[in-house]
């Protein structure tokens, strides 16, 4: 395992130092290295990191949402008001419509095989958007206008509601029916974990207040707490349960309200995390894509992705609708918000598992996507935002 941790820091440090220079973005180098070490190419990886690997990638999305939530200034999210709450949930609704309507032409899906191939791609990727909207808001660019805050809060809130309807689908797949509970969930679930991410995070600050310590050791309690809380959820079997990533990113903004000062300082520690968290991060997603995979694929497959792309930006764009946004700041929200690689990542392969006549079809899909929309959606993003966005 030690060999494994060094070639993944190494080598993906190097390759997105290396992607850096070509003005590329980062992350491009770090996939492309988890792709080329992982099981489907060199296989240099040691199998029980790969065992690990969700873990690994959840803890960096935890790092990086804590940081977001320590850095976000709610006060531009709160002038924008209705496309916030649209902006997490309907451009989602929007690439599954798509899906729906172009996978049994072009793939020649049932409409449920469909609806589970859509669920799958509909998701944003926190772990390519959250990393560039928290540059963004350091950098000062589009903050006034509550662009980032936006785009950041959406892709979190837009993953519970993708998963939730991914195992809906499933299990209509494999003959229950479809529960009203399930989907009453999504809401509540959002609202209990801002719920408790708040409470956790005004408990802390008054900790914090009362008991002197170092910045480091807030830090951990702070990254106890949130594994605690990830675990809570994985554990509840009730109908009715929380979003953890949602808790994590309101601790932030939690701690953020009642105590600022050291908000600012914890959120400089948390970036040092995110330096190897995000190497950790992009080169173990990049290790779960078996390129294999991509030689069945054919044209059909990639006019899917696009097309629903498409449908994705134009639910973008009914959300802002009736907003102050120009037409530029518009263009990047739509660009921000097609970037996908952890969810597909995740669950793109429970299809096949799953025993299902689709589950090829879904994979090879998801895994088109990431390889596809991961490193263009980032580098869209890093590109247009001096241009689109205004800078304090």
């Amino acid at each position: 395992m030690l060999l494994s941790i060094s070639l993944i820091l190494i080598v993906g440090m190097f390759m997105g130092w290396l992607c850096q220079k070509c003005r590329l973005p980062s992350l491009l180098g770090m996939l492309a290295t988890g792709i080329v070490l992982g099981p489907y190419v060199l296989n240099l990886l040691d199998g029980s990191i790969l065992g690990i690997s969700p873990e690994l990638r959840k803890i960096a999305l935890i790092i990086i949402l804590t940081r977001a939530g320590l850095g976000l200034d709610t006060s531009g999210l709160k002038k924008l008001g209705r496309p916030a709450v649209l902006m997490c949930f309907v451009p989602a609704s929007f690439e599954l419509m798509g899906v729906l309507l172009l996978a049994p032409k072009l793939m020649g899906l049932t409409v449920l095989e469909a609806a589970i191939l859509g669920a799958v791609l509909a998701a944003v990727s926190p772990a390519v958007v959250v990393p560039r909207m928290v540059q963004l808001m350091d950098e000062g660019y589009g903050v006034k206008q509550g662009i980032p805050q936006l785009i950041l809060a959406g892709a979190s809130v837009d993953d519970v509601y993708v998963i939730v309807l991914f195992s809906t689908f499933v299990g209509m797949m494999q003959g229950e029916s479809a529960s009203l509970l399930s989907f009453v969930n999504i809401p509540v679930s959002i609202l209990l974990g801002m719920a408790v991410g708040l409470a956790v995070g005004f408990l802390l600050a008054f900790f914090f207040a009362k008991v002197h310590i170092r910045d480091t050791a807030k830090v951990l309690i702070i990254l106890s707490i949130s594994f605690l809380l990830v675990a809570a959820e994985d554990a509840l079997t009730t109908a009715i349960t929380f979003s953890a990533l949602i808790a994590i990113m309101f601790i932030g903004i939690g701690l953020q309200k009642k105590r600022a000062v050291v908000a600012k300082r914890l959120s400089v520690k948390y970036g040092k995390l995110w330096v190897a968290a995000e190497v950790f991060l992009f080169v173990l997603v990049g290790a779960t894509v078996n390129i294999g995979y991509l030689g069945k694929v054919g044209a059909k497959a990639l006019l899917l992705i696009v097309g629903a792309l498409v449908f994705r930006m134009l639910g973008v764009f009914v959300c802002l609708l009736g907003t102050s946004l120009s037409k530029k700041e518009r263009l990047f929200a739509m660009m921000a918000y097609t970037p996908k690689a952890t969810v597909q990542a995740a669950i793109g392969g429970i299809p096949l598992a799953l025993g299902f006549a689709c589950g090829d079809t879904v994979l090879t899909v998801a895994v088109l996507a990431i390889v596809l929309t991961a490193p263009l959606g980032a580098f869209a993003m890093d590109l247009s935002y001096k241009r689109l966005l205004k800078k304090e």
